[in-house]
């Protein structure tokens, strides 16, 4: 069986969630009648499904912080979506991919060689490769073909290929 990595970081705006939360939409946001929708837009099904599949996993990991200083509106977002009981870490601030990423390896102790990392930036994915994460660029926010595709290419790299 291939190795699975021991942290998993998710972007938020169009990864998760199809729009920026500090443009998009306006805060403070609330759940009506059990429709998951905000500002017209909602994670894809694709979304929940690939959460949920990872969730079966034993590694875990945890959605990045956005762009913009929007925290409060991203976390809320998170609990409207149900998707916060996806995460194990939930790390959620402003600031460098790069330097997020430093801290998260600091606090959880996981090599950057056992994480991967999902966004839709490629500048992102440029910066934090380099510290050797795997990083996949999502293109029309997470699918079960971008996790799989993902995950092959970090066993990929735990094999040296």
């Amino acid at each position: 069986m291939a190795r699975l990595p021991k942290l998993v970081v998710f972007d938020l705006d169009y990864t998760l969630w199809p729009f920026w939360v500090d443009t998009h939409v306006d805060p403070p946001f609330h759940k009506m009648m059990e429709l998951y929708e905000i500002g017209g837009a909602r994670p894809s099904d694709c979304t929940q499904r690939c959460l949920r599949s990872w969730k079966d996993c034993r590694a875990w990991g945890c959605p990045s912080r956005p762009l913009h200083g929007e925290v409060e509106g991203a976390n809320q977002l998170l609990e409207l979506f149900d998707l916060v009981g996806y995460f194990v870490h939930r790390e959620i601030y402003p600031g460098s991919k790069v330097t997020h990423f430093k801290r998260l390896h600091q606090k959880t102790g996981v090599p950057f060689s056992q994480m991967i990392f999902f966004d839709d930036e490629k500048r992102n994915i440029v910066d934090v490769s380099k510290l050797g994460v795997t990083s996949i660029h999502v293109q029309n926010g997470m699918s079960l073909q971008t996790l799989t595709q993902g995950l092959e290419t970090f066993a990929k790299a735990q094999a040296g290929l």
